[in-house]
């Protein structure tokens, strides 16, 4: 035995409590010198360490579609907990994520009839990504092995959508990624489009980039990647005509096309998918986040019938996607999406934010008159306040509007220069009006 004293507990003892978390997407020093703490949430609002009501405009993370704290998926989440934690689901079943899915696909738009479970949009996203690869083999082309995403998307953390991401701070650290992937030009054009309610109405014509890269590229492209609108980038809307474009281009040249719903998906554009909002029909769909309200890790990838029949051929007892989690349609938290969906359902929430949209934009474009506001952009339930960077500091006045709205009791979410809304679908006029005023003291105080 070692006579050397061990000075593991000294070294711990000498951190602050917060040192251990390496925090996600957070200036980690900056943070824990100045701690934002939640300890509590109900309905609208979240609960401070230091007991401040803080109204939550960005639904947690664009996940909590139907507030805080709600009694039916604690109760349902509760119940299955105690019934049975876990079950495997290679070779086995329970029945709770054969009833979710019967659920999830009665709400989904056209033939996309079958869904596989994964625990966050991150890995339905590459879900979504070895199912397109894995489509064009089993149909004997193989050789559509490309990937095409678009500039500024954001399609979660695993390697396969960090490489058809856009975002260049999310890929520079992580080497060369995946190979074979091409990028489409994103659609923000604040020079023609500025302070636009809704679509706007130029830019149909980026989509026509896709042609350009099946010239180059040939019939190696095996699927397309985008968001209905890229959230993450700060609300970057499609302008008129573009989805509809980008899918006909995919049906010219036997080219899938895959939405990444992950934000958009259940109610935030005033339907249940944006999918049925644009009326474009995607092969894929991911979605997570508003799958169950935030309360328990969960995605889902939705997936058209002649995707999913083309993996059912040969022997039955063969397995027809080598592809899986370990917690793949886990039974509580299928509970908990079940319990979201009657949530849904009784409250109307899915359709929600088509009856406030207008009210909604009326509100965030009053804004447009205060300083360093150079465009505003909405669309359903989602708003984007887009700052003029302050010259040597790119993102700091975004940090600080945040700053400053959390302190005036508004949780809103910013990405650089851009602050991003998404309140909860219960949020009331006259919270949209407490959330636009809160916005507005920031910004008169920005300098």
């Amino acid at each position: 035995m070692s006579s050397q004293p061990d000075t593991r507990h000294e070294i711990a003892g000498e951190r602050t409590a917060r040192d251990a978390y390496w925090m996600p997407f957070t200036a980690n020093r900056q943070f824990k010198d100045n701690p934002r703490l939640l300890v509590g949430a109900e309905g609208m609002h979240y609960t401070t360490a230091d007991g401040r009501s803080i109204l939550d405009g960005q639904a947690g993370l664009w996940c909590v579609n139907a507030g805080h704290g709600r009694e039916p998926i604690i109760e349902a989440v509760q119940r299955q907990i105690a019934e049975m934690d876990f079950a495997p689901s290679f070779n086995m079943g329970h029945p709770l994520p054969f009833e979710f899915a019967n659920r999830l696909v009665a709400l989904s738009p056209g033939d996309l009839d079958h869904v596989f479970f994964t625990n966050s949009g991150s890995e339905s996203v590459d879900t979504a990504l070895k199912i397109a690869l894995a489509y064009h083999r089993v149909r004997g082309e193989g050789h559509r092995m490309r990937l095409i995403g678009r500039e500024k998307g954001y399609h979660g953390v695993n390697f396969g959508g960090t490489s058809v991401g856009g975002l260049v701070n999310n890929r520079k650290y992580f080497g060369l990624l995946l190979g074979g992937v091409d990028h489409l030009s994103h659609t923000l054009d604040i020079g023609r489009n500025a302070f636009t309610c809704g679509l706007p109405e130029h830019g149909a014509e980026l989509a026509d980039e896709l042609e350009r890269l099946v010239a180059l590229h040939g019939d190696t492209i095996a699927a397309v990647i985008v968001e209905p609108v890229a959230g993450s980038a700060g609300v970057i809307l499609p302008p008129k005509g573009y989805l509809q474009r980008l899918r006909e281009i995919c049906d010219a040249h036997g080219i899938l096309l895959i939405f990444d719903e992950v934000i958009t998906g259940f109610g935030r554009l005033g339907a249940p998918f944006a999918a049925q909002y644009f009326d474009v029909l995607p092969d894929i769909m991911t979605t997570a986040k508003g799958l169950t309200n935030g309360s328990i890790p969960m995605g889902a990838v939705f997936v058209r019938r002649h995707v999913y029949d083309a993996f059912m051929q040969g022997a039955e007892a063969n397995i027809e996607l080598f592809h899986g989690y370990t917690y793949s349609g886990h039974p509580v938290a299928a509970a908990a999406g079940l319990a979201t969906l009657d949530v849904y359902a009784e409250e109307g929430l899915l359709t929600r934010g088509a009856e406030l949209a207008d009210y909604w934009a009326e509100k965030l474009h009053a804004l447009r008159d205060l300083p360093y506001v150079r465009d505003i952009r909405n669309l359903g339930l989602i708003g984007g306040i887009d700052l003029e960077p302050r010259p040597g500091e790119a993102g700091r006045r975004g940090y600080e509007l945040h700053c400053a709205c959390f302190e005036k009791g508004a949780l809103v979410r910013y990405t650089g220069d851009i602050v991003a809304m998404s309140p909860p679908l219960i949020v009331t006029r006259e919270q949209i009006d407490e959330l636009v005023d809160i916005l507005a003291q920031g910004l008169r105080e920005l300098r």
